[in-house]
């Protein structure tokens, strides 16, 4: 990643589509170009959670204009971000193929708490220092995240299933505004908000910030109608709910500030707004500048300046689930080694990162049960929140753990489609396999090259005949390869008799 040059964060919420373009300049941020559209993706969301057609081509049409203006840019300076829609539509996977070839770019989807951490730094590096606990509300299209922390750090991080587009479709079809239905939006809001009073009620915090449209939106149109001073207050707020219900349609609202693509999702907002002022006990909510975009470049400077979060939740991780942290290293050592050999220099640039990722987490399944450990590691990383990864990384991450060992059968129609490098796979493998003693053995040098699905490793004979068990592990090995039509050739192996009733249990 090329730290003189622009970089560029695209923030696909549910209700609108955001990208910012800025340069860094020793530790800040310079906003360079912003680009805004209100594409309501959440409302084309259908009642089997399918994105209509009408969503994807409204989609589609703004990140075409998004790719024109980041035409040019080096893809490691680009981070595209899918929030809550892209999360439950069923047909996300063909609609993100679509998407990332009309923006040029690849598109990750991230869980909820990951989307709370990033506008958590968003918004944190947007105010003034302190060591005060903030809690920071922000209310999207389809989700609405609830963060605590202290500076730039997340303590506390909840995404709830509630948003303003959706509520708006929900409770108020065609802009009808009703007491009632108002009363009906705020009560599953306040269901929904209910669990995570006790962590992120009046005890817990010092400030509160509201960020994202919602917030802003809210605070502007009372101040402008005379409502209020510019923030969010239980008094401003049920005056502009009973502005809304005396209007009773979105058409005939008279309102100063009220933007026309932020009239269809305002009841939704101010429904969940009101829920969580209600619920949490909060009597005035100040308007934050950042927001999840900002909260993005900021996470990109992070990698670039080598303090990648992702790094840190491996290492927490190891921590948690008490990895073997010398058995890590020499695995991590050993499969870098390997694939170096396997790639010559023309493996994917990411391949190295995962592979050690990987190496430091394949044993975090051992915390559950040594049998089938790695599927539990897998289960682990798949399903876990891993700040900084992207699900599509966990999802790659877990399938790699998962294949480390045992039949490969199982699982190559996975490895294709998820399009794993099969050079990766045998470098973990052969990196766990060596150093299953789990001690500092001398190993011999060991020669690793590839040719399409074809691969052969030179070792040295005589180490060979003094390690069986690793002779009878390498035989398994070439055998497993062989399930998957994969040639793996270590040909000295054939010229070494191992022990008859030497058998090497998984």
């Amino acid at each position: 990643m090329a730290e003189a040059a622009p970089i560029a964060a695209v923030d696909l919420g549910s209700n609108s589509f955001h990208l910012q373009v800025a340069r860094i300049a020793d530790d800040q941020i310079y906003p360079l170009d912003s680009l805004r559209a209100p594409v309501r993706i959440g409302a084309g969301l259908t009642n089997d959670k399918r994105l209509d057609d009408d969503a994807q081509e409204r989609a589609l049409e703004c990140l075409k204009h998004f790719g024109e203006r980041l035409r040019g840019f080096d893809p490691h300076n680009v981070r595209a971000v899918g929030t809550n829609t892209l999360r439950v539509a069923k047909n996300a996977a063909a609609f993100l193929k679509k998407a990332q070839s009309a923006l040029g770019f690849p598109i990750e989807v991230v869980a909820g708490r990951e989307e709370a951490r990033l506008i958590y730094l968003g918004v944190a590096r947007g105010l003034p220092s302190s060591t005060a606990r903030r809690l920071v509300v922000d209310i999207g299209g389809g989700s609405t995240e609830f963060v605590i922390g202290r500076g730039y750090k997340p303590a506390k991080l909840e995404s709830l299933y509630m948003g303003c587009v959706s509520y708006s479709l929900r409770f108020f079809p065609g802009g009808k505004i009703s007491k009632a239905a108002m009363k009906d939006a705020e009560v599953a809001a306040r269901k929904e908000i209910e669990p995570i009073v006790a962590s992120f009620g009046k005890g817990n915090r010092d400030e509160v910030f509201g960020s994202s449209g919602t917030a802003r939106a809210i605070a502007e149109i009372c101040q402008l109608n005379g409502l209020g001073d510019g923030t969010v207050t239980p008094a401003a707020l049920d005056a502009l709910r009973q502005s809304l219900i005396r209007a009773g349609d979105l058409n005939h609202l008279e309102l100063e500030g009220v933007r026309s693509d932020r009239l269809p999702v305002l009841p939704g907002g101010i429904a969940i707004m009101r829920a969580a002022l209600s619920e949490l006990k909060i009597d005035r909510m100040a308007v934050a500048t950042g927001a999840m975009r900002q909260g993005i470049l900021w996470d990109m400077v992070g990698r670039i300046r080598h303090h990648d979060m992702r790094d840190m939740t491996v290492s927490q991780f190891m921590s948690r689930y008490h990895v073997d942290a010398k058995q890590a290293r020499r695995v991590a050592a050993l499969t870098l080694q390997i694939y170096e050999q396997l790639a010559e220099g023309k493996g994917e640039e990411t391949a190295p990162l995962f592979l050690g990722w990987a190496a430091k987490l394949h044993e975090i399944g051992v915390s559950v049960a040594y049998s089938g450990y790695n599927r539990h590691s897998a289960y682990i990383i798949q399903n876990a929140d891993m700040p900084g990864f992207s699900r599509s990384e966990q999802e790659q991450l877990a399938l790699l753990v998962a294949t480390h060992r045992r039949s490969l059968r199982r699982s190559l129609p996975q490895i294709e489609a998820a399009s794993i490098d099969l050079r990766v796979v045998l470098a973990l493998r052969l990196g766990a396999l060596f150093y299953r003693s789990r001690t500092d053995v001398r190993l011999p040098e060991i020669t690793a090259r590839a040719k399409g699905q074809a691969f052969r490793v030179k070792l040295s004979r005589d180490w060979l005949k003094r390690n069986p068990l690793t002779v009878a592990a390498l035989r398994d090995e070439v055998a497993e390869w062989d399930t998957v039509g994969c040639a793996l050739e270590i040909k000295v192996l054939d010229e070494i008799q191992a022990p008859a009733a030497l058998a090497v249990a998984g």
